[in-house]
């Protein structure tokens, strides 16, 4: 294959990928883009969580409780209780469980979650866990609130970006002369060619890291696999969506006040969380600074579980450079702007395909009205 028609099939390959992805691309980036502020965000949106009157928990775990029970629908049972410095109390409450067909639980598990004042225990909001402008802006971009396949059909689309970027660069790559020609504003007379050409250069290797992270967020075995860290579920445990669908006990033998003393004897620190014993697990799980503690919820017998490993894998890793979390500021700017300017190439692209289509129809109509030579 020659370079000529080398080009001209990454240019057909990188023209398609945008426009038939186009109407995909835009929300995913702008929500993406959006997400990296996500906890200054949500406080925007709802400033009613955050007037509380001290940043630390200042009462036993059974006041927040009992004061999130006193404000939850009938039928709604307390899954866990959250505490961290300079937030809201929060409390988790499984909601009614609905069926489908077969009696088998139809839809994403229903949880209402109660925002505390940390200091009174005062209600200060209660909302459905997976409503909200930030929790659709979630889903919008992890799974384009398709159920079940939504979050592999964006894998496959940061799949596609991590090849538009390469064939992005092949194509602003000048084909005479010095690659610093291409960093040239008028490589073309149009304004939205040129804006289209130097912002996809810019962004053409943040925005590689971006869908390549992505693409491995959302099929984390087959990436795990060439990390050497494929998840393997351990024998007799169940595994993350039977553990959200498990259903918190109605009268636990052991009291939550029971719970955290008996917690209290094995290790010291501040309460940080405590979850409930379901019918899938009936045990309570109290932690501390890091350290956990199960109650059987039967007996009432504590053991100290093994702390859990910290270390940085990859997985998290690739997680942590998509979202910007713990990554400091520079690289959530870097992210911020690696959304809002896909979205612009996307649109400079139908732009630019549409000048062409009519370039394009008027060129044949004038060949059309050419006279034939005899």
């Amino acid at each position: 294959m020659s370079k000529i028609a080398l080009r001209n099939f990454w240019f057909q390959f990188h023209k398609w990928i945008g426009l038939l992805l186009a109407i995909l691309i835009i929300p995913i980036c702008i929500t993406g883009s959006a997400l990296v502020w996500h906890d200054a965000l949500d406080k925007a949106l709802n400033p009613q969580r955050h007037a509380f009157t001290s940043e630390q928990a200042k009462l036993e775990p059974s006041a927040y409780a009992a004061a999130a029970q006193s404000v939850l629908a009938p039928g709604e049972r307390i899954v866990s209780l959250r505490f961290a410095e300079g937030e809201p109390v929060m409390v988790a409450a499984a909601q009614p469980r609905k069926e489908g067909p077969g009696s088998r639980p139809a839809g994403r598990p229903g949880r209402t979650v109660v925002y505390m004042d940390p200091g009174t225990a005062k209600v200060l909001d209660k909302a459905d866990g997976n409503a909200g402008l930030v929790r659709f802006m979630h889903g919008l971009h992890g799974s384009l609130l398709v159920p079940g396949v939504g979050r592999q059909i964006v894998g496959w689309i940061g799949v596609a970006m991590v090849i538009s970027t390469v064939s992005g660069i092949w194509l602003w790559w000048p084909t005479v002369g010095s690659w610093l020609k291409g960093l040239r504003w008028k490589r073309h007379r149009n304004f939205d060619t040129n804006l289209h050409h130097q912002m996809g250069f810019w962004i053409a290797l943040p925005l590689f890291v971006l869908s390549l992270t992505g693409a491995w967020i959302s099929f984390p075995a087959f990436f795990g696999a060439f990390s050497g860290e494929a998840q393997r579920a351990r024998p007799g445990q169940p595994d993350r969506m039977a553990m959200m669908r498990a259903k918190p006990l109605a009268a636990p033998a052991t009291s939550l006040d029971q719970a955290v003393a008996t917690s209290r004897a094995l290790t010291t620190g501040q309460v940080t969380s405590v979850n409930w014993p379901t019918d899938l697990k009936p045990e309570w799980s109290v932690s501390f600074n890091g350290k956990t503690v199960a109650v059987e919820d039967a007996s009432g017998a504590a053991k100290l579980d093994k702390p859990r490993e910290n270390r940085e894998t990859t997985a998290r890793l690739m997680r942590r450079i998509h979202d910007g979390t713990d990554m400091g500021l520079f690289w959530q700017i870097v992210i911020f702007i690696g959304g809002i300017i896909p979205a612009i190439l996307a649109i400079t692209g139908i732009i630019m395909w549409l000048r062409a289509r009519k370039w394009r129809g008027e060129l044949a109509r004038r060949q059309k009205r050419k006279p034939a030579i005899a």
